[in-house]
C-alpha cells in the first residue's frame, strides 16, 4: 500500500514529513517517481493532470488538498472511488481571515482612499461602527459559517443564504431561490463562499448584482466559474458595485492581458485566500488513510451528485 502526492502548489517535502509522524510506516511517493502504480491505493492531490488517477489500477480512495473538489469532478477520466475534501483548522482559519480582511477594507474605505490617491486628493470620511456595515456571506458550509462568526465577533450585521436551510445564532439566515432576494437587498458587502455546482454556476451575474444595494461590494473567494466576468465589469462600470475583490478566476493564473488587472475597482490575488498547512491538515489526510487500510468509512466524502 502507497500514497502517491500530485501538486505544483504544495510543499511534497513538508506534507511527507508531517503524514510520517502519523504514519510512520507510510510509503509516501511524489509524483513522477510513482514506482510500481498497482502499489498506490490512495492519492493525496490538488488538479490532477486528466488521466493521472485512472492510471492507478488498485486506486482505493482520493484525497484532496483542497475544499473545493470542482475541477477533479470535471475531470471525465476521474476514478469512481471516494473523493474526500480537504477540511481543516489552518484552512478555516484563513479563509476566515482573509474574508474579514475584505470586510474591514470596505468597511474604512480604503478602496475609496486608494481611488484618493491615484486622483491625489486628500478626503478623510470617517467610519461608522461595523454594525451599521452589513456583510452577506454565501454559502454556510464549513468556511462560509466560520467566517459569519469571524465577522459577527467583530461587530459586523452579518447575514448568510444557502441552499437548504441553516440556523446560525446572531446570524440572519436565508436559505434557497425563495430567500435569496430579501438576503441580497440588505447585503453591502457581498462575500462568495459557495461550493461550485451546476446550479451555482454563474450565479454571480448581472440579475444578482442588480437586486443588491447600489454601490455594493462583492468578494469572490469561492471559484472563478461563479462569476460572468462581463456582468461584473459592467456593473463596476454603471456604478451597481462600487468594488470588488477577486481571489479567483476561470483561468488560473489570470492571463496577462485580463482587463481584472488594469480595472480601477478591482483587487486581485491569486488564489491566496486560504490554505491548508501541513502541520494541521495532515493529520486528518493520515486519518483518512488509516481508516482506508482499516476498511472504516472515511471522513469529509464528497457526494459527487451535489458537488461537494
Amino acid at each position: 500500500m502507497a500514497l502517491l502526492f500530485y501538486s505544483l502548489d504544495d510543499d511534497a517535502e513538508s506534507w511527507g514529513r508531517e503524514l510520517r509522524r502519523h504514519l510512520p510506516d507510510l510509503d509516501y511517493r511524489v509524483w513522477p517517481e510513482t514506482g510500481d502504480l498497482a502499489e498506490i491505493d490512495a492519492a493525496l492531490v490538488w488538479k490532477p493532470p486528466p488521466g493521472l488517477l485512472r492510471s492507478l489500477p488498485n486506486l482505493k480512495a482520493i484525497l484532496s488538498l483542497a475544499a473545493g473538489v470542482d475541477a477533479m469532478l470535471a475531470d471525465p477520466t476521474l476514478p469512481d472511488v471516494p473523493l474526500c475534501r480537504l477540511v481543516d483548522p489552518s484552512l478555516t482559519r484563513t479563509m476566515s481571515e482573509f474574508v474579514l480582511l475584505q470586510a474591514l477594507k470596505y468597511h474604512r474605505g480604503l478602496d475609496v482612499y486608494a481611488g484618493q490617491q491615484r486622483a491625489a486628493r486628500w478626503r478623510l470620511h470617517l467610519p461608522l461602527p461595523p454594525s451599521a456595515t452589513t456583510v452577506g456571506i454565501m454559502g454556510l458550509g464549513v468556511l462560509g459559517e466560520d467566517a459569519a462568526r469571524t465577522l459577527r465577533g467583530h461587530g459586523f450585521s452579518v447575514r448568510g443564504w444557502s441552499r437548504t436551510e441553516k440556523r446560525l445564532e446572531g446570524i440572519a439566515c436565508f436559505s434557497g431561490e425563495a430567500g435569496l432576494d430579501a438576503f441580497l437587498a440588505e447585503t453591502r458587502i457581498l462575500v462568495c463562499l459557495l461550493p461550485l455546482t451546476p446550479e451555482t454556476r454563474g450565479i454571480l451575474d448581472a440579475r444578482l448584482f442588480a437586486r443588491l444595494p447600489k454601490g455594493a461590494r462583492l468578494v469572490n473567494v469561492a471559484r472563478g466559474a461563479h462569476l460572468v466576468e462581463r456582468d461584473l465589469i459592467e456593473a463596476l462600470d454603471r456604478g451597481q458595485l462600487a468594488h470588488a475583490s477577486l481571489d479567483v478566476f476561470q483561468d488560473e493564473p489570470l492571463p496577462p492581458d485580463h482587463p481584472f488587472w488594469r480595472h480601477p475597482a478591482i483587487d486581485v490575488t491569486p488564489h491566496a485566500a486560504s490554505y491548508g498547512l501541513p502541520e494541521s491538515a495532515a493529520q486528518l489526510v493520515a486519518e483518512n488513510y488509516r481508516r482506508l487500510r482499516e476498511g472504516r468509512p472515511l471522513l469529509h466524502v464528497v457526494d459527487r451528485a451535489r458537488g461537494y
